[in-house]
């Protein structure tokens, strides 16, 4: 009889490229209707991106234009100060 362990869903962060488990990040989801949340279940339908749960690889992801690619779609400045508001109210958890 053979053991098995199970897989580990990883995940590579937008901002800083570091793969980790799918439950360390935070999903960034652009939604059928084009807007763009984060996902805190992970399982919303839509286009999602992961971040690491800190501040510095949202600015990274923002500045290298990586979360627009990865969610195909440009985001609004507006956008962007809610998702740095809601990642600081992750961040204090």
């Amino acid at each position: 009889m053979s053991t098995t362990t199970k897989k580990v869903p990883l995940r590579k962060c937008i901002g800083c490229g570091e793969m980790k488990s799918k439950k360390e990040m935070i999903r960034v989801l652009k939604t059928s209707q084009g807007d763009i949340i984060l996902d805190r279940t992970g399982r919303q339908n839509g286009r999602g991106a992961y971040l690491c749960p800190c501040e510095a690889c949202l600015e990274k992801a923002l500045k290298t234009k990586g979360l627009e690619r990865s969610l195909k779609t440009s985001i609004p400045p507006e956008v962007i100060e809610n998702l740095k508001k809601e990642l600081n109210a992750v961040d204090e958890k």
